[in-house]
Formats: structure tokens, sequence, C-alpha cells
């Protein structure tokens, strides 16, 4: 089949998030054909190039994101903007388009800055039709009028968030909104919906392939949304984080250029967008349950949800997993990206607590700053605090001081690859306070090493009883933990063999390829034949196996897409009202039935799409 795969500044692109797993689905799945619609996140990411892709992918369509708005307004100086706004195309609104424009927009608008009544289900109050017909209506006057770029940052458009934002039910923060923050958020808007200008809503596109796999929800699900729309394709979402979540942490958490309202608005359109995608969805896909539980808080249906995790390269590990060595047994290992959300300066105090203990224990950091000033000032900030805590040691008065805590990267003659950071430790520590999936966790059970990481995101879920767990930004338990492990030689040994195997079995590649696989044929043999024409060959004749054997079954899921099914014929039996239909006439569909829902029973959180039993004890 042929798979559309929506990726937002990832594949096909060098740098960028998913960009390894997608290469390793694609590659993993030479049975399938794949297109690819991406987008990217600036001119850099651009630099960098492509990776080198493999024969499956068919083609590749990308659209920039960071560009600024192509042309200028005519007749700016101008009152009315919006009549004479014009598109890509240079085709000016008509009087019709100019209302269209206005009243989609402005049910958009209302939509994301009228929250629902508090008690209201996701997904479930009237904002979520309002903002389905705004995005819906926008999309189909972008496609017919070559694109809205202008038009989302016009005049009108600050009139019209202005208005939305003093309507009754607003919060208040989104009432104290100032014009310079309707300009903020509607740029970003602008921004956000670049997706539905662009030129891929055709047959020979998105309307040629028989699933889109969105990679990511938000922008990168928004052509999903739309070839569903046009053509009825099927859409698939994966997430291994939220994209609504982290809009949320870097709200909160970082300095931004906007103020609140800005936020409030930003975060109101993201919550309406990503509860449109997962209603829309035929399958949802998340990494985790801690995934998982913040797509059911923003309306996914339990039902259409399926935890498959993203599988991993285990082979890598093999050498230092299989070699039986306890690694360094005072040694505690931390690897990872230099940065705040990781608390390196909690770890520090901890190991203080660890030194007083077992005064032979030594901490080995692994890892390299984030990009960035900030990244450097944390990294120094975490060195000064080692050199304070930690003077250098002398066995003597003649001897060289050593420090007990060391910062090292990977890549040097002592530790040439990740597995041998690993493999120096005879405990692997985790300090974080912010983790969406783990990696680095996953990849020392790959080691057969012990664990003693923090309570957040799906640690908890990951670890499943193999390791052991304590409160986030609580030195006193971290080094507790650690203590008990590095006293206990045969329990560290039980609990890396236990870890190795729950990794081997769940967070594999082979284990995610199998589930994507299967997801792949579920979905297609639950879908209407949309193309008629991929059923004969250019003489006509029907082709062998085209059509499948469910087919010739009678049941609304064989029924073609409304765009095949020809106009009720006046005369006939269905279109009349009153009049019964000849014996073994089949009924034509309902007009406006909606199109049928893939649904399946909920399953036990924490198991992966193709493991049957439960994911192991202690999982959340």
């Amino acid at each position: 089949m042929r798979i559309g795969l929506l990726t937002d500044g990832g594949y096909p692109y060098a740098t960028g998030e998913s960009r390894l797993w997608c290469d390793r689905l694609v590659r993993g799945l030479p049975q399938h054909e794949f297109d690819l619609f991406a987008l990217s996140r600036s001119a850099h990411q651009e630099d960098q190039g492509w990776v080198r892709l493999p024969h499956q992918v068919s083609r590749v369509r990308t659209a920039p994101l960071w560009t600024p708005e192509d042309g200028t307004l005519r007749g700016s100086g101008e009152r009315g903007l919006l009549a004479r706004l014009v598109t890509g195309g240079e085709q000016s609104y008509g009087r019709r388009d100019r209302r269209r424009f206005t009243d989609r927009l402005a049910a958009l608008a209302t939509a994301v800055c009228t929250p629902d009544e508090a008690g209201t289900v996701a997904g479930a109050g009237p904002g979520t039709e309002l903002f389905a017909e705004g995005l819906y209506g926008l999309a189909e006057l972008a496609r017919e009028r070559g694109g809205l770029h202008l038009a989302l940052r016009s005049e009108t458009t600050v009139r019209i968030l202005e208005a939305a934002s003093r309507a009754r039910g607003t919060g208040r923060t989104v009432r104290s909104a100032t014009v310079p923050d309707h300009l903020a958020f509607a740029a970003e808007l602008e921004r956000a919906l670049r997706p539905l200008s662009l030129d891929w809503y055709d047959q020979e596109s998105l309307g040629a392939v028989d699933l889109c796999h969105a990679a990511s929800g938000g922008a990168a699900a928004l052509p999903g949304l739309l070839a569903k729309r046009f053509f009825g394709v099927p859409l698939l979402v994966t997430e291994h984080g939220v994209p609504l979540r982290a809009h949320f942490l870097a709200a909160s958490d970082t300095p931004t250029p906007y103020g609140a309202p800005v936020r409030a608005l930003l975060a109101g359109f993201h919550g309406r967008l990503a509860t449109e995608v997962y209603r829309q969805a035929a399958l949802v896909t998340p990494g985790n349950t801690h995934v998982r539980r913040w797509q059911q808080r923003c309306g996914a249906d339990p039902a259409k949800q399926r935890t498959v995790y993203p599988g991993m390269a285990a082979e890598r590990f093999g050498p230092v997993g299989e070699d039986g060595d306890a690694g360094g047994p005072d040694t505690l290992v931390w690897v990872g990206r230099i940065e705040p959300a990781k608390d390196l300066i909690a770890l520090l105090h901890a190991f203080a607590e660890i030194r007083r203990a077992e005064p032979d224990a030594r901490l080995r950091i692994f890892g390299a700053p984030a990009p960035g000033e900030e990244g450097a000032a944390h990294l120094a900030h975490c060195r000064a605090l080692a050199a304070q805590l930690f003077p250098d040691e002398a066995p003597g008065a003649h001897a060289e001081g050593v420090s007990p805590v060391t910062f090292e990267e990977i890549g040097g003659p002592e530790v040439p690859d990740l597995a041998e950071a690993y493999g120096a430790g005879g405990v692997i520590v985790l300090s974080s306070v912010v983790e969406g999936f783990p990696v680095s966790l996953v990849e020392a059970m790959f080691c057969g090493r012990a664990t003693v990481s923090t309570d957040v995101g799906a640690v908890v879920e990951v670890i499943g009883g193999t390791g052991l767990v304590v409160p986030p930004r609580n030195p006193k338990a971290l080094a507790d933990a650690c203590v008990a492990l590095l006293r206990d030689p045969e329990r560290r040994a039980r609990l890396g063999a236990a870890a190795r195997a729950r990794a081997l079995e769940l967070f594999t590649v082979e284990q995610n390829l199998a589930a994507f696989r299967g997801i792949y044929l579920e979905l297609i043999s639950h879908t209407p034949v949309r193309r008629e024409a991929d059923t004969v060959d250019a003489h006509g004749d029907p082709l062998p196996f085209a059509t499948p054997p469910e087919a010739r079954l009678l049941g609304h899921w064989t029924q073609p897409g409304a765009h095949l099914r020809p106009p009720p014929d006046p005369e006939s039996p269905a279109a009349v009202p009153g009049r019964a239909a000849a014996p073994g006439t089949r009924l034509q569909d309902r007009p406006g039935e909606p199109e049928p829902q893939h649904t399946r029973e909920p399953e036990p959180e924490g198991v992966c799409a193709a493991v049957a039993g439960p994911a192991g004890d202690g999982d959340a």
C-alpha cells in the first residue's frame, strides 16, 4: 500500500525530532511504498540536508514553516484591507469569499478564546464543532483561492481576534489582551495554519495515498486532517511526546517573548487542534502510558488508542549486556544532555550524601551541554558546584589530587561509544524533573545495568519493577537508593538481568515494526474502496486481487467515499419517499451519513500493540 508519512521538523531532514524512528519505520517495512510530506522548522535545518532515503520512498514534498509570507499587501495604505487581499495566485477576494473568510475565522477565534464550561468532557463541548467548522471552512477557501497567508495577517483578522477575546465567556487572561498581543497571536496563527495553504491536496498528492501516518500531532497532522476531509484517507497519529504538553512547559518554565494573553490564546488554539486531531484519527498510537493519559485529557477516545513503544536498536548494547561484567562496583554513571530539566544539581547534592556512606564511590557524568549560551552556563554552574562539594582528593602529600566527580564526553579514548559509558558503572542514575520517554533508561536496561530513577514521565512504566524509583527533587531519597544498590552486588545483578530481559521484550525495533505492520493492514481492511481506477487496468479489465474478498459482503464499510457516489436518481426507489425498493435492490447510503470509524476495545495500559500479555509488574 502507499503510505503518506507526515512529519514536522524531522524526517527526511538530517536534524530534528523523530527522524531516526521514521527512518527505521520506512526501512523496516519494504513491502509498502512511502510518500513523504515534510514541514521544516528553520533555515538551518534545511541547510543540513536530508538523510539518505531508501528505495521505498517514492517521492518527497516539503514546505517551510519558518519563512515569512511572500509578497506584500496591495493598497496597504487604504481602508478595508480585506477587500484588497490577494492570495499567492494574485487573485482578489470577492464579496462572497470575504464573507466566508470572516465567518470561518470568527468561528475558529470564538472556539479558541472561549473555553468549554467546567466539567465538560474534552471534545464534547460546543467549541469543538465550532473550531472544526472554522478550520475546515478556512481550508476549503484556501484550496479554492490558492492560500490564506496574507488574509491571516490582515487588519480584519486582528479585529476578529479582538472581538472574540472581548466576547462573553472568555477568560480574564484572554480578555486582557492588548493590540500588540493580538498582532503577535495573529502572526503565530498564520504560521500554525500554513499547512492549509499548501498545494498537497489533490488526487496526485495526498489524494493518492491509502493511509496518512502523522509522526506527531499539531502541524504535522493538519495535512492528514484535510486529506481525510477532502478524499476520505484514514489518518493514523503517532505521538512519542505530546505537543500540547511541550507547549505548556515552554510557556511556563522558560522565558518567552510573549505575555500571558498570547500564551493563553496559543494554548487554546493548540488544545482545540489536538482535540480535533484525536477525534478524526482512525487510530492514535501513543508511545507510552504517560502520553496516552495526556491524549485522553485532550479528548482522545480510549477505544481508538493503541500504545506502541518506540523501537530502539538493541544490537549496539549487546556486547556490554551479554558479557556478564558488572561494571565499576563503586561507580555511578549519569548519561544525557546537561540541562536544568535533568537536575544534576540534586544529583550532586545526593552524591555528597553517598560519599559519607561509601567513601570510595565515584560519579561519572557523560554528556554535552544544551545548545546555546544558557547550556554552557548551566554546565559551568554544575562544574563549580562539584568543585565546591568535592575538592580534589590525594592519597598522600606528594600525590596529585583527583575529584570523585568527573564530567566527560563520549568519544574519547577511555569511552569510545555510548555502550562503553553505560558499561563503566555498576548503577545508572536518572535524576530528571521533567521526562517523556526515558531513552537513556532503556539504553541502560539493554546493557543489563541496575538503575535508580526519579518518578517522572514514563519512568515507572518503562522500569516495570526492574529498578529503584524515588521522588524527584529529593536528594536524600536518591542517595539512599544508590547506597542500597552499591552495597548489594547480588541485587544489582538480579535487577540488571531482569531489566535487560524486559527491554528486549518491549522496546526493540522489531517489536515496533511488527506493531505498525499489523496496524497498517488493520486500518486498510476497515477502509472503504475510494478510487475505482485502482481496480481496473489500462483496458478497463479488473485487476486480480485489487478488491479484497470482504468487499463482496453487504455492509456500510464497503461503500465508496461520498466523492465517488453518483448523484441520486430522482426516479429511483431510494430517492422517492414512500416508494419501496425492488427486491434485491441495494439502497444508497443515507445522505450526510458520517464515514464509519474503526473502533476496538480498550487495551490494558502499557501494552505494546504486538504484545498480547501485560507489560509486567510495576507498570503505571
